[in-house]
Order: C-alpha cells, then sequence, then structure tokens
C-alpha cells in the first residue's frame, strides 16, 4: 500500500519513520522547508529503547502527482481545515483517510469533505515532542497506533492496511474503532482539564488536600458522559484512569499543559468543550469540566490578545 503521511512532526514523523524504516512505500506531504530537511537529514528519532535514522520521500503539496491508498492525518485538529485542503489533491475514488485526532469532532468534518466512506476510525498514544532541528523525541516507552472500520465496506481495506501497519509499528486493528477513540477521549480530557487546570503534574495534584478526590470525579464526569453515548468504557481501561489520575509518584501532565507553557495553540474545544457539549445533550451536569474549559477558554482569549498586539 502506498501510504502519505500529512506533515513529518512528532507523531507522524515517528509513525512515518518507523514503516519507512521496514520498507513500506511511506511519503510524507510537507511544507518546503521541512522536504528540505527531510531530503538532508531523513527521520532521526531518539528514544530510550533505541535511536533511528532513515531517509524517507518527502514531497510538497505542489507535487502531488497520484492517488494513495491511505492518507494518515495526524495534525492538530485546531489545524483540520488547513489539512483538508492539503491532501485533497492525494484523495483518489479508492483512498481512504485515516485521522488520528483526538476527540470525535473532526469524524465530522472529514465526512463532509471525503465522504464518511472514506473516513477510517484511528487513535493513537504516544507521548512524543518534536525538537527545533526536526528531532523527534519519544518522552516514554508507549508508542501504538489503533485504526479500524467505521463501515462494513471498509472492512477489507482496514484489515490490509493494518497488515502494512504492523510491518514497522506496534500496530492494533479494532472492529469498534468507535469505542477505542472514546477510551481514549474520555481520559484525555479528565487528564487535561485536571493538569491544565491546576497547571501540574498528576503527582503535584494528589499529593495536595482532596486532589484524588478532584481528579476522580473529573474522571466520573467523562466516564458518564461516554456512558451517555453508547460507548460506556470497559472495566480493564476505567481501572486503568483511576490508577493513573491518582498516582503520587506520577509527574506526567498532558501535552496540553506543555502548549499552554509554551504559548501555543491548544484543542481545548476539541478535547474538552465538545465533550461536555455531548454531555450536556442527554442532561448531565458537569461542574468541573465546565471550571476547566472555562480556564482553557480564558487562556486562549489572553493568547489572541497577544498575537493581535504582537501583529
Amino acid at each position: 500500500m502506498k501510504l502519505l503521511f500529512l506533515g513529518a512532526g512528532a507523531t507522524g514523523g515517528y509513525f512515518g519513520g518507523h514503516l519507512a524504516k521496514a520498507g513500506v512505500d511511506v511519503t510524507f506531504l510537507v511544507r518546503p522547508r521541512r522536504r528540505d530537511q527531510l531530503a538532508r537529514d531523513g527521520i532521526r528519532i531518539e528514544s530510550a529503547t533505541g535511536n533511528l535514522a532513515t531517509p524517507v520521500k518527502a514531497i510538497t503539496r505542489d507535487e502531488i502527482v497520484s492517488f494513495y491508498d491511505v492518507i494518515i492525518v495526524s495534525a492538530k485538529a485546531y489545524d483540520l481545515a488547513g489539512a483538508i485542503e492539503a491532501i485533497r489533491p492525494a484523495v483518489g475514488a479508492q483512498s481512504l483517510v485515516l485521522p488520528l485526532l483526538n476527540g470525535m469532532k473532526h469524524l465530522d468534518t472529514l465526512d463532509a469533505a471525503f465522504g464518511a466512506p472514506r473516513v477510517l476510525g484511528g487513535t493513537c498514544h504516544i507521548s512524543v515532542t518534536l525538537a527545533e532541528n526536526g528531532t523527534i523525541r519519544q518522552l516514554g516507552e508507549l508508542a501504538s497506533l489503533t485504526q479500524g472500520p467505521r463501515f462494513s465496506e471498509q472492512q477489507a481495506a482496514s484489515a490490509k492496511l493494518h497488515e502494512t501497519l504492523a510491518q514497522g509499528i506496534e500496530a492494533h486493528h479494532s472492529d469498534n474503532i468507535i469505542l477505542a477513540m472514546w477510551e481514549k477521549w474520555f481520559f484525555l480530557a479528565a487528564f487535561a482539564a485536571a493538569t491544565c487546570l491546576m497547571r501540574a503534574t498528576v503527582r503535584d495534584i494528589v499529593r495536595a488536600e482532596h486532589g484524588a478526590t478532584f481528579t476522580m470525579s473529573l474522571l466520573n464526569e467523562c466516564i458518564a458522559i461516554a456512558r451517555a453515548n453508547g460507548h460506556a468504557p470497559q472495566t480493564a481501561t476505567v481501572e486503568f484512569a483511576r490508577t493513573f489520575l491518582t498516582d503520587p509518584s506520577l509527574t506526567l501532565a498532558a501535552s496540553m499543559l506543555r502548549d499552554i507553557q509554551r504559548g501555543g495553540a491548544i484543542e481545548a474545544d476539541q478535547i474538552v468543550g465538545d465533550i461536555i457539549r455531548r454531555g450536556r445533550q442527554h442532561g448531565l451536569a458537569t461542574p468541573l469540566l465546565d471550571i476547566a474549559y472555562l480556564h482553557l477558554q480564558s487562556y486562549e482569549n489572553q493568547r489572541s490578545v497577544v498575537e493581535a498586539i504582537e501583529t
């Protein structure tokens, strides 16, 4: 299969780089500066489990000359409109689009752009960052990609994609990909809401008085929303989330907090705002999520003011 990765940032670069190293037909769709960097240095990944360096194929949008079997989109949700326009020339009648974005809101947008039968479901679990020199740094050992069909007519192509992905990365094929996406989302919403609201790691929160009660209350709001929407998380997933968010030794915070600390854009609406709205549709009150979302929106408003002044 011919795979096109939109961008060669931290997530796409990690998975695409490992697949390219394994001999899979991978191309990266990037901006001219990144293309030149990749042509010179290839993909470079630093990890506690072993480093990787490999030459890769990279093109810009105006260099797309054929359709691809699967286009993998790992852009941030706030860049989705630009991502759609970037990949449009690469999407043919038989192409599939695999998004690895957080939340669920992006599916409606991609369905409207390309038609629902062309859009697979997908999610990934990885902690990576992109250094200024283009090197991808893996921050933990977890690095897996899960994808699956949303419709029966996607089953064969999705299974073939799994075989391709499994050649170079930890890949999982799910027959209930929407549940898999919800199982990441409910946890990520609680994790991001807690650590961003408190501007602290899990350890720092739960070591405070009533800290673990706070994180559990946030998590329970998210679990209730998932259940109300017909995607109740599995027992093992819930137990993992509870253990994770009450661990007094865990020095991790959501990547959204890192974005805030560097003054960057965040996925506040897609991760926290949208899950609140889906709870409202079922009459659920979410007082802690509401406060966290207010905090995140306030940050975005401050950032907008600063950008306006600077321009």
